[in-house]
């Protein structure tokens, strides 16, 4: 795939992918073939400048489904096995991204694919502004709202670039001719290009879509908040900030809090399933809550829910949350194999052993709806060897729909003998794994995982969705990508940072607001989590409601880190906070032993191609 953002996507070929692009649930993305038209007459006509705003959405799909960057090299996603002595102080299968080792460097495919993406969707919204003066015949309001929707998106666009890259090329107008210049601007002037399109967005966008799906004025302002919160940090005193910029996201946040409610439930937000598949949810699906500001849509039509066809991720199409955070239950006794009934589960970006400790599993019901802590026998199986190596002549008989596996809580493990497994010597006829044995610690002998019983670490299960097609996408449920709970969090940052003026008061109110949510029935307990998540073996607590005196960066990173877990933020907000070293440091177990990250890592390298492609060569980030 050619990567060169100076010819990033012409106007045929928008022209082309409108013809297949993906749609969504309501059908404003639906399709009309314009094939016989040419560009420059189609897109002066309203049906044709619709059609070629609606062609800005589907990248979205790419965009958010490419979460290396993102999630990986961060505080809590990292390959398991660490805790097992026998393993080297490195390995390959950590891969660079969480080692920070010499492999994370401008030829990492991760870089390109990214930065590609990112300047493709620039190229389309700049040919949508570009375009809207010569359109003819439409009402100068709806024509508004539409260009109003591509600055936002640009403005996205770029605050994902400068954040990864910081100065980088910003062209602004469509590409209708090849060049090899390629300019990198400087990052103030970014987030002032950024500001400006979310304020001129902001003044002209509805409150209410036309059609559910598109861009909204709270959208806008969702995103002047984190632009105000980020800029306010004035990363390397280069990105124009200044304490200013925290009372502004403030200011946003409570906009958002006014006007998107927090659902009742956390686990509102996501699919409604059973963690029992023999006694599956088979209803259906409702992912239009409130508390939603802006969501990437999939659809139920398998023909419409693929991710762009000229950046195809995967054949399957689909939403893929559920399928790449890893665990499985292919292994479980009594499985019936591939089907959906656990679904698939790629371990692309698995959870680090110290996330799970970051929560309270009696009081917090994140942690109960995030992590799959018991696995039930689908299919009977007679005689079952749990643990051969450790007793051949024991067998035992498993009845469909009897616990096979199960995970205890991390901060109340089995210590005594009969609470644990059979394969262990204990009474249970399933295995009892205690939080100090995840990550790989577990059913070990002699450095070879033994046959029997499952192991590992309860698999996140927070995006799961029931009743779709086993495989590696096919989720139609849509993607989160901004909500009121996180607008809490950002307005306490804000107040931590100097903020003033909140509506809800000081900073500990709007922190435990969410997790009052997430308390439920339970919200008069004092939630604990482990004192060290990084020392997996380590039971001491913490409490983690905020106070007056206790509220902090660091508890509000934690907060952030239970709530949106998994969702697109968290080596941003590491990076926006100064804290991606301190914290790697802590709890991702590869960048530890490997222990070569440092400050050059704040920012990413510029792919080598773009650099090959350009005259003259772009520079490139120091250190790389």
């Amino acid at each position: 795939m050619k990567s060169r953002f100076t010819t990033k996507y012409t106007i045929l070929a928008i022209s082309l992918m409108l013809l297949v692009a993906p749609g969504c649930k309501n059908s404003f993305l639906d399709e009309t073939p314009v094939s016989t038209l040419t560009t420059d007459v189609y897109y002066k006509t309203e049906a044709g400048f619709e059609d070629l705003v609606r062609s800005c959405y589907p990248l979205l799909r790419n965009i958010h489904q490419t979460r290396s960057l993102v999630l990986l090299g961060t505080d809590l996603f990292s390959p398991g096995a660490y805790n097992d002595p026998k393993f080297a102080t490195t390995t390959p299968n950590a891969g660079s991204l969480n080692q920070y080792d010499a492999g994370l460097n401008s030829s990492l495919d991760d870089f390109r694919v990214l930065w590609t993406l990112l300047y493709t969707e620039l190229g389309r919204v700049n040919t949508a502004i570009s375009r809207a003066d010569g359109v003819t015949g439409m009402n100068e309001t709806l024509k508004s709202t539409r260009v109003s929707e591509a600055k936002f998106l640009r403005a996205l666009v770029l605050f994902y670039l400068v954040q990864q890259w910081g100065d980088v090329p910003m062209p602004l107008t469509e590409t209708q001719s090849a060049s090899k210049v390629a300019t990198r601007i400087a990052s103030a002037e970014v987030y002032k290009q950024i500001l400006a399109d979310l304020l001129d967005a902001e003044s002209k966008l509805p409150p209410v879509a036309s059609n559910y799906g598109r861009i909204t004025k709270g959208a806008a302002q969702f995103l002047l908040a984190r632009v105000y919160l980020t800029r306010g940090w004035n990363f390397k005193n280069a990105l124009g900030g200044s304490n200013a910029d925290f009372t502004s996201a403030l200011q946003y946040a409570d906009k958002i809090i006014a006007a998107y409610p927090l659902a009742a439930n956390y686990k509102d937000l996501f699919p409604v399933r059973s963690k029992n598949p023999l006694t599956q949810y088979t209803g259906a699906q409702n992912d239009k809550n409130a508390e939603i500001v802006f969501s990437v849509q999939y659809n139920p039509d398998v023909l419409t829910n693929k991710t762009d066809p000229a950046f195809a991720v995967d054949a399957a199409g689909g939403n893929n949350l559920h399928s790449v955070f890893g665990g499985t239950a292919e292994s479980f006794p009594g499985t019936k194999g591939r089907t959906s009934d656990y679904n698939r589960s790629q371990p692309i970006y698995p959870l680090a052993a110290a996330t799970y400790r970051f929560y309270d599993p009696q009081n917090d019901s994140r942690y109960d709806h995030n992590f799959l802590e018991v696995g039930y026998a689908l299919l009977p199986v007679t005689g079952f060897k749990p643990l051969p190596l450790l007793d051949p002549n024991l067998k035992i008989n498993i009845k469909s729909g009897d616990t096979v596996v199960y995970y205890r809580p991390w901060n109340n493990p089995a210590t005594a003998l009969k609470d644990r497994g059979v394969d262990v010597g204990g009474t249970r006829n399933y295995s009892v794994i205690n939080g100090s044995e995840w990550g790989g610690g577990y059913n070990i002998v002699n450095g070879v995982a033994a046959s029997g019983f499952p192991s590992g670490e309860p698999i996140m299960w927070k995006f799961w969705q029931p009743n779709i097609p086993y495989g590696d996408a096919y989720g139609t449920f849509n993607e989160s990508i901004f909500r009121s709970a996180e607008a809490y969090l950002i307005a306490a940052e804000a107040i931590v940072k100097g903020a003033t003026g909140g509506q809800l008061g000081t900073a500990d109110v709007y922190y435990n607001k969410v997790l009052n949510r997430a308390l439920g029935t339970k919200v008069a307990a004092d939630p604990k989590c482990a004192k060290f998540p990084g020392d997996i073996r380590s039971l001491e607590t913490v409490s983690y409601r905020a106070t007056p005196a206790n509220i902090s960066i660091d508890l509000i990173l934690d907060e952030r880190a239970r709530e949106l877990l998994g969702e697109y933020d968290r080596w941003f907000d590491l990076k926006r906070t100064g804290k991606l070293i301190e914290r790697v440091l802590k709890y991702n177990p590869w960048a530890i032993k490997s222990n070569t990250i440092k400050d050059t890592h704040y920012l990413r390298p510029i792919p080598q191609s773009e650099i090959d492609l350009s005259f003259p060569a772009m520079s490139q980030n120091l250190g790389y």
